[in-house]
């Protein structure tokens, strides 16, 4: 067919002035946040309901086209990037919240359901959707399955999957399958649901998905600690973590924070200069939780672990302490920075850490490395910013090197080179720092079985 006859049957397909071809929307739905790949769809296409979605992908599997679903497009791996001519499938209107059982606890969500829509429908019930992360305004649920995404409260709440009680999905055969259908406890073979999360789209489509939710947590406290050593945070999380249960155990670098007040959105916790810092948040739902507090801080400042901190006294102050953390992508933007994304066991960190920085610093001392991430549970986001006067694209390519250099240590540590944002085109090239050849094998058989002419988000994870 060619490309004229392909929008032509786009139309037939969903609702009328759903297929888009102009240039600016081609662009726009075609890419994601890392704007490596410059964008080449051959047009997006909004379906609305499930069998929408099943038609399309039954004409794709017919006409040999590729599909790439496109949620928020806050991803950073190019997992939703169309680069090859493929039909874009934007989910942005199958953004309704269907249906809500309070005494399940469930809310069955289309996958274009953005993350804040859903946190704000459970808290306006009385209740909590948890998985929370920066992008919560604009990602999509949807999207955030299919990166099993987690954020800054994994360390209490786990990842998303965690929180999945159903899901309908459309394979790459064109089948629809409703999975588990919102059951507690299915032990009848294979769960299914846990192929298609994480998948990156690349054997179905997830169309719409039945949301656990839980009790909203009680007056949540955030308490920055000024670190004396990066081993600290071990000291500290172990700590607390033997007393009190931490919704949230966040760090970032000095030079970090010293972006963020240069933003000017935010003041310094407290006026003693740490090389790293914690940020701690839990329930204090008594005086004996914050007496508890207050005496493991003590002791961590006795044992030389601590130099400062400070803990919130009402919600606006802990919402500003969290912005000394979230804060920090916007403010180091400008700085158009490398990021990777990368896990460890959380034991491990302190020594994974400091090898990565050695080896960056001895290579190209002129790079400012800024480090944040969820220590908490082993997630470290790695920053480099471009000197002012090297050029973007000089720049870029030294950064592929420090890519090699860093998923070595990757490998050396068992870890993972994609802790949140999935593989997509730009860590498939080093998937098998992390996964072997065994299981790459075992990954495209399955492929295989779900999608076997390839049309589901081709290119991405890995090549067939």
């Amino acid at each position: 067919m060619t490309p004229e006859q392909i929008i032509a049957t786009l139309k037939t397909l969903v609702d009328e002035g759903k297929v888009l071809t102009d240039p600016a929307d081609l662009d726009n739905y075609g890419k994601d946040w890392t704007k490596i790949y410059p964008p080449k769809p051959l047009a997006i296409v909004f379906p609305k309901t499930t069998e929408q979605v099943q038609a399309l992908v039954t004409f794709a599997n017919e006409a040999d086209v590729a599909l790439v679903p496109s949620g928020g497009r806050t991803g950073l791996s190019a997992g939703a990037v169309a680069a090859n001519g493929e039909v874009v499938v934007a989910f942005d209107y199958m953004n309704q919240i269907v249906d809500f059982n309070a005494s399940d606890r469930t809310v069955r969500c289309q996958a274009g359901v953005i993350t804040e829509q859903l946190q704000t429908f459970a808290e306006d019930n009385g209740l909590y959707y948890p998985v929370d992360f920066a992008s919560a305004g604009s990602s999509q649920l949807g999207g955030n399955l299919s990166t099993n995404a987690g954020g800054i409260k994994v360390i209490r709440y786990g990842m998303s999957r965690d929180w999945v009680a159903g899901l309908t999905v459309v394979t790459g055969k064109g089948d629809v399958l409703e999975l588990n259908k919102d059951l507690e406890k299915n032990n009848t073979g294979y769960d299914l649901r846990h192929l298609f999360i994480g998948a990156e789209g690349t054997l179905g489509f997830i169309t719409e998905a039945t949301m656990k939710l839980t009790r909203k947590p009680d007056n949540l406290t955030v308490l920055v600690l000024g670190l004396n050593d990066l081993t600290n945070t071990m000291d500290v999380l172990q700590t607390f973590q033997n007393r009190i249960d931490l919704t949230a155990y966040e760090f970032f670098s000095h030079q970090a924070m010293q972006h963020v007040l240069a933003h000017g959105q935010v003041q310094a916790p407290f006026e003693t200069e740490a090389p790293y810092y914690a940020l701690l948040e839990f329930e204090a739902v008594s005086d004996q939780v914050m007496d508890d507090a207050m005496g493991l801080f003590e002791q961590c400042v006795e044992n030389g672990w601590v130099l400062d901190g400070v803990i919130s006294q009402s919600e606006t102050q802990a919402k500003n302490l969290w912005m000394l953390r979230e804060g920090i992508s916007e403010s180091i933007a400008p700085r158009t920075p490398y990021k990777n994304d990368i896990s460890v066991v959380v034991s491990k960190v302190p020594e994974f850490l400091t090898e990565i920085d050695q080896v960056v610093t001895e290579h190209y001392p002129d790079f400012e490395i800024i480090w944040f991430g969820h220590i908490g549970d082993g997630n470290l986001h790695l920053n480099i910013l471009k000197p002012e006067d090297l050029p973007k694209e000089e720049f870029f390519e030294k950064c592929q090197q420090v890519n090699k250099w860093v998923f070595e240590i990757v490998e050396r540590y068992q870890g993972s080179v994609s802790a949140e944002h999935g593989v997509g085109m730009t860590k498939k090239p080093y998937l098998q720092y992390t996964r072997s050849e065994t299981e790459i094998a075992y990954l495209r058989a399955i492929k295989q079985v779900f999608d076997p002419k390839g049309v589901m988000n081709p290119g991405k994870v890995f090549d067939l």
